[in-house]
């Protein structure tokens, strides 16, 4: 059940997120409380608790600030990718300090990037964080790919990381054929 939620909260991220600032603020929130109740390997009801009041924080910082919540949603977003690559690159035993840097880092960086390229870079950033989520849903829904939610060493890194990328560029060509007028996309350039 706990993969299966994952699942659809990283699709409508990956898939939607451009659509909808609200749904994509909660998804990313969610999945942040997620990934960081899943770091630290807490219970199945724990973690949805971690998970449903990270969607809660989330989106009320972003409404209270609203003026900078392109910032806020790429920096949420940036921390699900940064959970995610933690996870990918660090298999076994997480380093929680490298895990932190990296993370933070992200978060910061792709704040300030999605403030200043604003739907285009939601765009990437959603589609990248809710493919993390689908990698990790899979995993924990279906035993014969728990892999992508945790990778070994090896090939299960590299295919686990090929997936994330396909998924993400799934969902970016989805929410570009969605949402062109929110992305502001010439349908003209297009017909050419």
């Amino acid at each position: 059940m706990s993969g299966i939620a994952i699942l659809l909260v990283g699709a409508v991220l990956c898939f939607a997120g451009v659509g909808s600032l609200h749904v994509a603020v909660l998804a990313s929130g969610f999945g942040l409380g997620w990934l960081l109740a899943d770091l630290l390997s807490l219970s199945l009801g724990t973690t949805f608790l971690v998970a449903a009041i990270g969607a809660v924080v989330v989106w009320v910082a972003t409404t209270l600030i609203f003026k900078f919540a392109a910032f806020f949603i790429g920096g949420i977003a940036g921390a699900v990718v940064g959970a995610k690559l933690s996870r990918v690159l660090q298999p076994d035993d997480a380093s929680w300090l490298l895990s932190g840097i990296v993370i933070v880092a992200l978060a910061v960086a792709c704040g300030f990037i999605a403030d200043r390229y604003r739907a285009r870079a939601l765009l990437w950033l959603t589609a990248l964080g809710g493919a993390s989520l689908v990698l990790t849903g899979l995993g924990l829904a279906i035993g014969a790919l728990s892999f992508l939610e945790d990778p070994n060493e090896g090939s299960q890194q590299f295919f686990a990381t090929l997936i994330w990328i396909v998924v993400a560029a799934a969902g970016w060509l989805t929410q570009r054929r969605l949402f062109p007028e929110k992305l502001r996309i010439d349908d003209t350039r297009a017909r050419r």
